[in-house]
């Protein structure tokens, strides 16, 4: 029984000496190990003292970022126009109802807006002929009288040109992509 004992206790001392000694054979003098380097405790002060000191200095700012603005006289192009009055396709109103005034208004001045681009695009208005007649002819019919009542009694001839329009564009998507 005393050996049994015996042997139960030089086992855990033989593994705790086995410990001691591979430890105290990884330790020198530069530190834990010789593969991590020793680093002063001074110099690594310092070096976070800098580092403190670096972030409460102003960041410069950013390369200033060259904006290319258009030509407020530059005329409209004919598909930026065009896609104005293609946003009036699925809106309608009824008549009467205070919705009318904005939509019939937006639809005049849409077709306004693409008149003067197709005037000004660098293929001719001879080659928009069809819808600047169509432009033409409702101006026409309207009388230079944009007003709400004049608009809602015109409403069919205004819609009825933006339709128009815009089948005769989409046969001819070169026109306006």
């Amino acid at each position: 029984m005393l050996i049994r004992t015996g042997l139960r206790a030089a086992i855990p001392a033989v593994v705790l000496g086995a410990l001691l000694v591979g430890c105290s054979a990884a330790t020198t003098t530069d530190g834990p190990g010789g593969d991590v380097p020793y680093v002063d405790p001074s110099v690594a002060a310092a070096a976070g003292a800098k580092a403190g000191e670096a972030s409460l200095m102003p960041t410069p700012s950013p390369t200033p970022t060259l904006v290319i603005q258009a030509d407020p006289n530059a005329p409209e192009l004919v598909r930026d126009a065009f896609a104005g009055l293609q946003a009036t396709l699925y809106d309608n109103c009824t008549p009467g109802s205070g919705n009318c005034a904005y939509f019939l208004g937006r639809v005049n001045d849409e077709l306004n807006r693409l008149d003067k681009a197709m005037k000004a695009d660098k293929k001719g208005p001879g080659h928009f002929k069809q819808p600047i007649a169509w432009i033409g002819t409702l101006r026409a019919t309207l009388g230079g009288d944009v007003s709400t009542p004049n608009l809602e009694e015109h409403r069919t001839e205004l819609t009825g040109t933006r339709d128009r329009i815009n089948t005769w564009m989409q046969g001819h998507p070169d026109d306006y992509r």
